[in-house]
């Protein structure tokens, strides 16, 4: 019986296997008029004050595209508190992650044919683990983050003060995911493959950046390096929230090692003018500026970076520097958000059926304001109303990422029990580590306790103790976890918060 149900449905089967390949479902058509356009623009001014009122982001600016034109663009609040100066079109703000979209644009257009993507990436000072992976790597699968490199490899050697070039030499050292077959986000894999396209042409990224995408797009104050935004006159600041729900500019980011991921700086009125390129197939004012198909293989999906959640949900996707995804009605849908913990978020949405896309910048660090302002403004244009609140769900998404990357022991509150340390000469000393060089642990002369020194130019911290030989330190830079251990064993010294690959332990020397 088994047998025959089984004969049955494989029929079944090839009967709709058959019918289906006869008759391919309809392409989706667009769904948005202009008047569902002009009714989003029109209420988007009050979404940002509003957002802006109940989070404090001190400025935004943004702006929508739509049928090859500038539809609203428009600056929102100062650019550093205390200050007068407000925010407009034209303010440079650093723009995190939505870099990397910008960068395959770039990519895009020193390619002849979209199958140069495939291409081998060959860089002297980079290499992966397992040899093999090396020798095939792709400009494609570092931008799809599908090299098997773990997520956010190298970003906590950014951290500590270590340049790109030791960077990208030292990955070799990380753990391998399935090659092509796992996706985890790495900022260093996609700047590898762009440093190497830039090299291949014998220019470096900010040049083969100016000269391919900046200075033909007419995209003038758009940088992939530091220097133009930290001297950039009309500037917005970077700011983290305080505690008392003020906000301050406390911190500066110098994204420099990982320029193509993270490092580009840009204005609404700039990338306006890329989105016009990006939905106009490449072109520009009438004129080419990026080949089409090699532009297209940008929009395509590399790898799956969601997977559903549900029978019925459905996957999103990496293309090569975009999150690509697909509606209810078949549509394509590229989006991509920057955010630095230091003080920026950013978020770029399209959907190029429909011709139309928003940019939202703001000099915040991320509570959910750009995303939630985008997700609301699509809502509007395509169901009338906002179908939810955004911004507490995206807040919420924020702050559980946040205290994901915390450890799960109060090291600020010690136990009862906690047992004496040893004396200082057991600890100090200089331990060394393959990955993360040198780390010197030193008495403090006033005999108050104990110093760590982590990096190339040595950052110190200094460290509580906790219980035996495990001591505390509260963590800094963009990728910061509140207090994290330092455990002292046997001539060694392991320290947790750069350990989650097992590379985050230094034996004494």
């Amino acid at each position: 019986m088994r047998t025959l149900h089984a004969l049955a449905a494989a029929t079944a089967g090839a009967a709709l296997l058959a019918t289906t390949a006869a008759t391919p479902p309809p392409a989706p058509h667009p769904l948005l008029t202009d008047a569902a356009v002009d009714k989003a623009v029109a209420r988007l001014d009050a979404t940002v004050t509003a957002m802006m009122s109940r989070t404090g982001v001190p400025g935004v600016s943004v702006a929508v595209v739509h049928n090859d034109k500038v539809v609203h663009v428009k600056g929102f609040g100062v650019r550093k508190t205390g200050e007068r100066a407000t925010v407009d079109p034209d303010t440079v703000f650093q723009i995190a992650s939505l870099s990397k979209p910008v960068s395959s644009t770039v990519v895009a257009g020193v390619l002849k044919d979209p199958a140069e993507w495939d291409d081998h990436v060959a860089l002297p000072d980079f290499a992966l683990r397992d040899p093999w992976v090396t020798d095939h790597v792709t400009t494609a699968d570092l931008f799809s983050h599908r090299s098997g490199l773990p997520d956010h490899a190298g970003d906590l050697l950014e951290d500590l003060g270590y340049d790109r070039t030791y960077i990208l030499d030292h990955l070799r050292l990380e753990p391998l995911t399935p090659f092509r077959a796992s996706y985890a986000y790495t900022n260093f894999g996609l700047t590898a493959a762009a440093e190497a396209v830039a090299e291949a042409h014998g220019v470096s990224w900010q040049k083969l950046s100016d000269d391919t995408l900046f200075k033909p797009a007419g995209m003038t104050h758009t940088s992939t390096e530091f220097a133009a935004y930290a001297h950039a006159p009309d500037r917005a600041a970077t700011h983290v929230k305080n505690a008392d729900g003020t906000w301050s500019p406390r911190f500066v980011r110098d994204a420099d090692a990982q320029a193509p991921a993270g490092g580009v700086s840009s204005t609404t009125r700039d990338l306006a003018r890329w989105m016009r390129l990006q939905l106009s197939g490449g072109t520009l004012d009438g004129k080419r500026i990026i080949p089409a198909a090699t532009l297209a293989r940008t929009h395509v999906p590399e790898i799956v970076s969601q997977p559903p959640t549900s029978p019925t949900g459905r996957a999103g996707f990496y293309g090569l520097g975009w999150n690509v995804s697909y509606d209810d009605s078949g549509r394509l849908r590229l989006s991509h958000s920057g955010a630095f913990e230091l003080g920026a978020n950013a978020n770029v949405t399209m959907l190029p059926l429909e011709k139309l896309g928003i940019v939202v910048l703001t000099n915040g660090a991320p509570v959910g304001l750009a995303d939630a302002v985008a997700l609301d403004f699509f809502d509007v244009a395509q169901h009338g109303k906002a179908t939810t609140d955004w911004l507490p769900l995206l807040a919420s998404v924020y702050a559980k990422q946040a205290d994901e990357a915390r450890s799960p022991t109060d090291y600020a509150h010690p136990p009862a029990t906690a047992k004496p340390a040893k004396a200082a000469s057991a600890y100090t000393g200089t331990y060394d580590n393959p990955y993360y060089g040198k780390a010197t642990v030193t008495a403090n002369p006033d005999g108050s306790g104990l110093t760590l020194a982590l990096g190339p130019k040595p950052q110190r911290y200094p460290l509580a103790h906790y219980d035996g030989d495990t001591f505390s330190f509260e963590t800094r830079g963009e990728n910061a976890v509140g207090r994290t251990g330092a455990f002292f064993a046997d001539g060694t010294l392991r320290i947790e918060y750069l350990d989650a690959t097992h590379l985050g332990t230094f034996t004494r020397q």
